[in-house]
């Protein structure tokens, strides 16, 4: 199934810096700066590994990365058989057609900071579905992460894509995996509009901003 689209930065890069900083106000896409004031839904950007999750009632259930070439560490492999194959009777039953979850991989040796988010294992937190050519809703995605019993990205928060700015660069930017005795930083935060919007040319309105843009 389909490998997970990009996801823009909100603003453009410098090419003056080689593309190492961003323009602060210069927004990446037309789509966004429209859209700015909005109130858009904020997510918590993981520091993991792209999964897909993909069932299809001839072939059973598969895995991927975020391309069909992306090799999956082997520990979240066994995670991710783990989760899913026992629990193949829920795919049967509520996809007879196939769909793809989409999810984030992290944990101990995933990323250089994915010890903060489970020091000794890994683990896979859903962040999208699509069932053929269309994105579930998000209360829909939610209910189908507590079918599985599976983790979801939380929401933090909503507002317009410079309040989304303000929180990423303030100290109270702290993850949802956090602990006392690690209160680490979130990455950075996903935004969507709060209605599912496409551009003309039918790509998703979508877009992130990390705490190391700043």
């Amino acid at each position: 199934m389909r490998e997970y689209h990009k996801i823009p930065t909100v603003f453009s890069r410098d090419p003056s810096t080689n593309y190492k900083t961003l323009i602060l106000g210069k927004y990446a896409t037309k789509e966004l700066e429209y859209l700015k004031d909005n109130i858009w839904c904020f997510s918590e950007k993981v520091d993991g590994t792209n999964i897909r999750v993909m069932f299809d009632p001839t072939l059973g259930i598969t895995f991927g990365g975020k391309t069909d070439r992306a090799q999956i560490p082997a520990l979240l492999v066994n995670k991710l058989n783990e989760i899913f194959l026992p629990q193949i009777g829920i795919f049967e039953d509520n996809f007879e057609d196939g769909v793809c979850l989409y999810g984030e991989g992290y944990g101990a040796k995933i990323q250089k900071g994915g010890g903060n988010y489970n020091p000794t294992g890994v683990d896979f937190a859903l962040f999208d579905i699509k069932i053929g050519d269309w994105w579930l809703q998000r209360k829909d995605v939610e209910d189908i992460a507590m079918k599985f019993g599976i983790e979801i990205v939380p929401i933090i928060g909503n507002g317009t894509l410079d309040r989304m700015i303000e929180i990423v660069k303030s100290e109270d930017a702290i993850s949802s995996w956090a602990t006392i005795d690690n209160p680490f930083r979130a990455e950075g935060i996903v935004a969507r509009p709060e209605v599912e919007l496409k551009t003309r040319s039918g790509e998703r309105i979508i877009t992130k901003i990390k705490h190391k843009d700043f």
